[in-house]
């Protein structure tokens, strides 16, 4: 069964946090340098600078943000981020850890973000086109695709109203 809760950044959940956003971070800079998008990586190449705070210290990384943590068998598994930002709050991360995918993890962390990050505002996110698993889930939630507020080629901005 899983259990979506708080994230504990200050104490028990720090590492774990930190060590989901690495490997979601990991499988990122991956996936955009199998699509060409980037130079090809070794599996242990240090992230890129502007990432590397999320996993050392999510607590500072995340200031001002609501983590949410996806737990099996008291083993964090998955993790969702959201920023707000005035009346729109920002789905930042949604990682669900891939030997586990199928399993509603996911989908989980998804309906939890979206009751606790709406706040009657709308939910936004960002989302690399090659992620058609993922799209789906969104649009099954009901978010749909709005203009770009990132200029970066094949990331899709979805958006679902308040």
């Amino acid at each position: 069964m899983v259990l979506i809760r708080e994230a504990d950044l200050v104490g028990a959940d720090a590492n774990a946090v930190g060590a989901a956003a690495r490997d979601y971070l990991r499988q990122t800079e991956q996936e955009k340098a199998e699509q060409g998008l980037t130079a090809p990586r070794a599996d242990d190449a240090p992230l890129p600078r502007r990432y590397q705070d999320e996993v050392d210290d999510p607590r500072s990384a995340y200031e001002g943000c609501h983590v949410l943590v996806a737990e099996v068998d008291d083993e964090v598994v998955g993790l969702v981020v959201l920023k707000p930002q005035g009346v729109v709050t920002e789905i930042k991360r949604l990682w669900a850890a891939p030997r586990l995918r199928g399993r509603g993890i996911g989908s989980a962390l998804l309906d939890a973000a979206i009751a606790t990050g709406a706040g009657g505002g709308a939910l936004r996110l960002s989302v690399w086109d090659w992620r058609t698993g993922a799209i789906r889930l969104y649009e099954s939630r009901g978010f749909g695709r709005v203009a770009s507020w990132d200029a970066r080629d094949r990331l899709l901005c979805l958006q679902r109203p308040a």
